[in-house]
Order: C-alpha cells, then structure tokens, then sequence
C-alpha cells in the first residue's frame, strides 16, 4: 500500500492504534502472531556435505571416477591387490572437492550485515508509556518515538515531526539529509527518496524529533524487499568458469569415444579384455588434465595477493579473471564518483565573510555532526578563521524556529549589542519573499524586482552547476522572539558533494581500454548530469535517464536503448539491477560499483560487484566480489588491468596443459595404433599431469601484465578462449611432445630392452614427456621469442623447472620411487638421449616463431 498518499487519521484507522496511548500488550501479542517478529529471513545454509558432495557434478570430474572404478574391478576381477591407480584417482578427485568447499554463499553474508544493520533497540508507545524494547519485537501499529542519532528499526508513516532530519543515502543514493514532514500528502507514484513522510528501517535520524505509526516490519521494509531480492538472486557463473566447465566436458566426450575407439579396436586384434581396461582407464587418465581446476585455484589466489597490494580485495576467486572481460562498469555516484562529503564551494554577497558568520550561527551541528549542510558550512568557516565556539560566546542564542520542510527555514534569535538578530537561512526565494531589503558594502538597501531577480539568476545558476544553494538573512530587533519577517538579505551559500580527484583520470583510462563507464544514483538528475560532465562520464552524444522515465518504460525496450543512456538519477534498487540485466542482455560483462545498501541487489545481480571498504555499509560489502580497501575509483582500473593479466596467463597455462595432454593422448593412441605395448602406465601419467606438469603451470601465473594491456578493447564474452587459432597450436605443439615420446619408447625398447616387458622404453618414454612438457612451458611465455622477454626473466618458473627435474630424476634413480612408477634407472647413454629430445620442443617453437615473424614483417 502506498502510504505516502494516505492521511494520518487513514493511517491509524487502517492499523486500529491510538497515537496518544499506543497498543496494548495484549493486542502486540495479537500482532506478533500474524506479522511475525521485526527480522530479516535468512536462507537455509546448506552444510558441508552438501557443499562437498556438489563438487562431484563436474563432468570431468564423474569420468575419472568412472575410471578409478574400471581399474578397480578389472583388479578385482582378475585377483590382483594393485589397487595404486584407482586410489591415486579418488585422492586427486578428493583434493579438487575440498578445494571446491572453500567456495562461500555470499547471499548469507549480506543477511547477516542486513540483520546487524537492524536496530537493536527502540522507543515505543505502549498502553500509555514510553518504553525502550528490542527492535524485533515492534509489530505493524505501534507508536515509534525518534530522536536524533536513532536508527529507525522499521518503516513508518510520520504523525509527529519537529525539524526532523533523516540520512537515506544508503537506501536511496541521496547525498544529503533528507528533511521529513508529517502534515503533508504525497503522489503514489513518486520515487523513495521523494516521500518527505515516511521514515524508512536502517537510515538514520540525523536530527530533530518525530513520532510515528510503524506501517511494515521484516521483510516487507524496504530494507526488506532488498533482502528479498538478494535472496532470489542466482549466482552467476564466470566466463573462465564456462569455459572451464565446456574444457572440462569436451575433454571427458574426447577421452570416452577414444577409450572406446581403442577398446574396440583391441578386441578386434585378439587383446586380452583385462589389458584392453587398463589402456582405456590411461587413456581416460591421459586425456583429462587432473590438476587443471587446482592449478586455476591457485593462480586466481596469487592474483587475490597482487590485488592486495593494489587496495583491492577479491572475495570470489573467479571474479578476478571477470574483471578482465569487463565491460561496462556500472558506479553509484555518492560516496563512489564523489567524496560523499558536502562542501561549500560558493560564498556570495558583497561581504561574504558576514554571510558566513551569519550562517554559522545559525546552525546547530558541532564540527563533526552527521547534519551534511551544516558540517559542510562549519568547515568553511573554520578554513576562513571562523570559530564557532567563540562567535556563541560574543553572540550567545535566545531561542529559535528550527527547520521544517514546508517552512524551508531556520531561524535563530542571538543577542546582539544592546538588543537581538534574528538570523535566517533557507531556500533563497522563500528568504526574499520574506526579505525588504539587501545588505551592499555594509549598507542597507530597499530590496526592489531587478536586484531580486538578480539574485534569483544567480540562485539558478548556482543550481544548474550541481550547487546546493542556501540563502541567509537577518533583522535587528529588541524583542527576544524570532522575527522572520522584513528581513535584510546578505548573500548565497552554495555547495556540493564534489568527486574524487582521481575519478576523471580513471574514467578516461576505463574508455580508452574499451570499457564504458555508466553512473547510477538516487540523487537529482541536475546533480547526477554535472557530476557526471565533471569526470567525463556524460558526453554530447549520451542522454540522462530518470527513475520516473524508467518506471515507464518496458525492459525490453530498456535493453535496445541502454547504449544510449551514461546517467540513470533517481532510481531505486530495482531499478539498479533492471539497468544491470540490460546490460547483460546486450552481452556486456558488467562490473557495478557502489557503497550503500540500495547497491546491494545489483552488486549481487552483476558479473562483479565492487564495494567501498571505507565507506561502504556491510550489506555492499557481502553482496559484492571485490572490496576496494582505499574506496578510490582509480583502483577499479587497476584491478581490471590486473585481471586481464591474470586471464592471460591463465590461458598460457591452459595452453600448456591442454598441449602436454595431447601429447599423453596421441602417446598412448598411436602406441596401441602401433601394435606396441602401452608406452606409459597410468600411475606415470597421474604424475606428469599432477607434478611436473602443475608447478611450471603455477609459475607461468607470475608473468606480470603486459604493457599494453589496457589499450586493448575488452574480450567479447562469446569469444572463445580457443579462438586465433589456440587449438591448432595446441594440437601442433601436442604433437611435437608425443611424437618425441613415441620415440624415446621406441629407442628405448629397440636398442636397450632385453626382455618383451619394455622397462627402459617406458622409462625413456615417461621421462621425456615430463622433461620435454618442463621445456615447453618456456614457449608458454609469450608469442614472440622466449629470449626476446629474457629466458630467466621469470624465477618462479626457472625454479619450477629446477624443482620438476630433479623430482623426476629422482623417480627414476631412487629404487622405493621406482618400483612404485614401475620404472628403472637409466645409464649415461639413455639419460642423453632423453636429454637431447625433451629439449626439441623449444628448438621447434622457437624456429616457428621465427617463421611466424618473418612471414608478419613481410605482409
């Protein structure tokens, strides 16, 4: 129901209170047992076996359990207790879930903040006494009483106010207090920062003194329904974890239709059923890169660790790479573009300093009150030698007429000499319609219509550059109470929440990195238009979109014309994620930024949200990805270039992977196709993929961002991350490493072997697809020469190498290790020959980049 358009008697009739005496216990009773307690509803947390058991719905992941229980029963079956494959399987499979655990529900987090955002305690009217009781026990009727520095624990219409002043912007995006009044009516139709009657759960009373009927509790507060949407919002996956999860699909299709290409084509030549599983189950093992969500882990938290040093803090691990791909970046306006800080920027009239000590008297917040317009007057004229305190002294306050909406004054009466000032300050044409006269060079002035629609322009001016304008004026009178009337105007305070120093240089970095930046807000569209011509968000050829036009306005309509908006004004959450999803519809990977709890819902609803450390209430905070610990804009930049680094040495390490399991695949395919017997056992392949395949893996996630990352257009979220050709690199580099351990097999057993049971082929083989794979993870660095970005540049990965070599070394010479991988040590001779091919791939690739090259100058 629309309460803001309902009269006060309406209200009490309809909720059956007394505003005078309040409700009686009985019939609080009554109420709580339809409307339940004032709290928020939380989603049921699944527990840890839950979140565990989830992770076996991998598809990569049931092929290998598919496979570790192949090998299991062909064992079985055939009377062996060599169960070493099957468990080495179900180890990794459980490695990977537990990591997977880790994962965390962050609707659950942001209830928590929305619920400590609740307040504890709260002033009611009941059976004739006023009383202080937990928050959640208010119940729909009951008779609130608010002062200043309250929160307001429920939604609730005014009956009562006194120059009551609320702070709504975590709710609305309103940068400034609102000023309540209860003997008004509002249009059903206005938006939530516009109904001057209503005081809403979680904001605050920034002043004054009210009284009020509670009309919603729980979630159907505002608060509440953002609760809601928080609540029904799907978590969205990344873009690496689509492409991740497609790999992880593919590659399982691939390794079952070539297990049962092999299979049959086993039986056909007379293998025995039992040898023809245990190919199969290496082959499944040889296809599927064991290590790869693991090593994706792990290079995802070494970005969370730069980020860190970056003043930004990621939440979701998979957010890292998302902010890469991103292209839009969604901001609130206050408290993310500006410094959510009132500041006078503007003091007019022939003596300004009077107009300033004027309109410090006239105030009532100390220095550091939580008033903006006062705050921001007291600083001003603390920078220009003005202390309050002592002008109090010198001119000590009577009595006064505090602020009021319908008025748009306050007035203070002072001592003055041998009588009183009256001192006003207001909105400017309600302070001249009350003004006979104007102060020019400390002389009195008859007040005709030119110097009144003088100031008025200059009012007008002030307000269309985004200014808050306030006018002061004042009488000299005997009597001790307030006079308002015949008043000598003195001048203009204007003022702003002005933006971030740092805002304009990251948006002309976010567009010239393809990124288009949007501003979102609750505030007026005046306000929102200039802010956002200040830092360059809002250019000539871009329009402004207000919550009402919005409102009116079908989504898909929305989503054909969102190119055309930058700025969105006075909008509510709903509107917020109804703008995200248009963006998403158009195929934009959207990052939203913000710091109040009207942000929430569309944090949550986009591919990332960023949130304010500093600044930002704990509902953005939970609701988001990535917490900004500086609340500086500029960061958002930052994170974005280091999450296109991190997406592309994640794909050099997927293509280093993918290329050394291709090699595994064609290894083991074109032994069998060869009538030899399997060059490589499972239990070996298990190490390659899991070792010496995973730590150079983690080492290529070191390479720092290129240079020129954020001159590069964001990556279009359909665009594959196979696309330019990746796959056929891999398939040529794969080649290469299977082909070199074809050899080492064939060598191996050829001229060495002397037995049937090939024991120095497969340890050739095994040892020259670990080696060579060490090698080839050099070519992974960039796509021009690895020399031209310096062989040793990158530590880790030198240490990686280092670290793989002498592992693997170890495997083969040290006998427990050995006869556990079912390999022999090897002789001077054979270590040579391993050592000469497993360096052939960066002789290989070095020599194609160097063709490659040629052929790009030449065209």
């Amino acid at each position: 129901m629309t309460w803001h358009e309902k009269s006060i008697p309406e209200t009490v009739g309809f909720f059956k209170t007394d505003i005078r005496h309040g409700l009686s216990e009985a019939e609080v009773k009554n109420r709580r047992s339809v409307y339940g307690t004032n709290e928020l509803r939380t989603k049921k947390k699944d527990g840890f076996l839950r979140h565990f058991l989830a992770q076996f719905q991998d598809f990569m992941i049931l092929v290998l359990l598919c496979a570790a229980l192949v090998s299991f029963l062909t064992s079985y079956l055939n009377g062996e207790t060599d169960f070493l494959d099957p468990i080495m399987i179900l180890c990794i499979v459980v490695f990977n879930a537990i990591l997977g655990v880790v994962q965390e529900n962050r609707a659950e987090r942001s209830l928590e903040a929305l619920q400590k955002l609740s307040a504890p305690t709260a002033r009611v009217r009941r059976a004739d006494k006023i009383c202080t009781i937990p928050a959640s026990e208010i119940v729909p009727g009951d008779i609130l009483i608010l002062s200043s520095g309250d929160r307001i624990p429920a939604d609730c219409r005014l009956f009562s106010a006194s120059g009551l002043m609320t702070d709504e912007s975590s709710l609305t995006g309103e940068s400034t207090g609102v000023s309540k009044c209860a003997d008004i009516l509002i249009p059903a139709d206005v938006p939530l920062a516009e109904r001057q009657n209503l005081c809403f759960a979680s904001t605050m009373v920034i002043g004054g003194k009210a009284e009020a009927i509670t009309i919603s509790t729980g979630m159907q507060t505002e608060v509440g329904r953002i609760a809601d949407m928080i609540l029904t919002a799907d978590a969205k996956e990344t873009p690496l974890q689509k492409k991740l999860s497609e790999i992880g699909k593919n590659l399982g299709i691939l390794a079952l239709f070539i297990c049962a290409i092999i299979f049959c084509i086993g039986l056909s030549r007379g293998s025995e059923p039992f040898e023809m599983f245990l190919t199969a189950v290496s082959l499944a093992v040889a296809a599927i890169p064991e290590g790869l969500p693991a090593i994706v882990t792990v290079m995802l938290s070494i970005g969370v660790q730069r980020m860190v040093q970056h003043n930004a803090i990621i939440r979701n691990l998979p957010s890292v790479e998302t902010l890469g791909c991103a292209s839009v970046i969604c901001s609130d306006k206050t408290g993310t573009l500006t410094q959510n800080k009132m500041t006078v920027t503007t003091v007019t009239g022939t003596d300004s300093d009077l107009t300033l000590r004027l309109a410090t008297l006239c105030c009532d917040a100390e220095e550091r009150a939580k008033n903006p317009t006062e705050t921001a007057i007291l600083e001003r004229a603390k920078e220009s030698g003005i202390e309050k305190k002592l002008l109090d002294t010198h001119h000590p306050r009577h009595s006064e007429l505090p602020f009021d909406s319908h008025r748009k004054r306050m007035t203070t009466v002072h001592r003055w000499n041998t009588g009183f000032r009256s001192i006003t300050k207001g909105a400017p044409d309600v302070l001249l319609e009350h003004s006979r006269f104007y102060l020019q060079n400390n002389t009195v002035l008859p007040l005709d219509a030119d110097i009144r629609r003088k100031i008025l322009a200059e009012n007008e001016q002030m307000t269309n550059e985004a200014l808050r304008v306030i006018g002061v004026a004042y009488i000299d009178h005997s009597a001790p109470s307030p006079c308002e009337d015949g008043l000598i105007f003195v001048g203009l305070i204007g003022m702003k929440d002005p933006p971030r120093p740092e805002v304009a240089a990251a948006v002309h970095t976010c567009k010239r990195a393809g990124i288009t930046p949007v501003m979102i807000t609750g505030d007026h569209a005046n306000t929102a238009a200039a802010i956002a011509r200040q830092v360059g968000i809002l250019s000539r050829t871009k329009k402004i979109l207000t919550g009402a036009e919005l409102e009116n306005l079908p989504q898909s309509e929305l989503e054909q014309k969102i190119r055309d908006y930058a700025v969105f004004a006075r909008v509510t959450p709903e509107h917020k994620v109804r703008i995200v999803k248009a963006w998403q519809k158009q195929g934009a990977i959207v990052a939203m930024t913000g710091d109040g709890v009207n942000d929430a819902p569309a944090l949550r609803c986009a591919d990332i949200g960023c949130s304010m450390g500093k600044g930002g209430c704990d509902v953005a905070k939970s609701a988001s990805d990535m917490v900004l610990t500086d609340d500086n804009f500029a960061t958002i930049v930052e994170a974005v270039r280091q999450g296109r680094g991190i997406f592309a040495n994640i794909k050099k390490a997927i293509r280093f992977l993918l290329s050394s399991n291709i090699g595994e695949i064609l290894t083991i395919l074109f032994g069998l196709l060869f009538g030899w017997q399997t060059p490589l056992l499972a239990i070996q392949l298990l190490w390659v993929n899991l070792v010496t395949d995973s730590l150079p893996a983690i080492a290529l996630g070191l390479d720092p961002p290129d240079r020129y990352l954020m001159q590069e257009a964001p990556r279009p979220v359909k665009k594959g991350i196979f696309s330019d050709g990746l796959w056929l690199s891999i398939l040529l580099e794969g080649g290469i490493i299977g082909t070199l351990s074809l050899l080492a097999f064939s060598l191996g057993h050829r001229l060495f072997d002397y037995s049937a049971t090939p024991y120095i082929g497969r340890t050739m083989a095994f040892c020259v697809l670990s080696l060579s794979q060490l090698v080839h993870a050099f070519n992974m660095r960039s796509e021009h020469s690895v020399f031209s970005v310096g062989f040793f540049s990158n530590p880790y990965l030198v240490g990686a190498f280092l670290l793989c070599t002498i592992l693997q070394v170890g495997v083969v010479s040290f006998p427990p290790l050995a006869s556990l991988f079912r390999v022999v040590p090897l002789n001077a001779m054979q270590w040579l020959i391993v050592a000469l091919l497993s360096a052939a791939p960066l002789v290989l690739i070095e020599l194609q980049k160097l063709l490659s090259a040629r052929r790009d100058r030449t065209n």
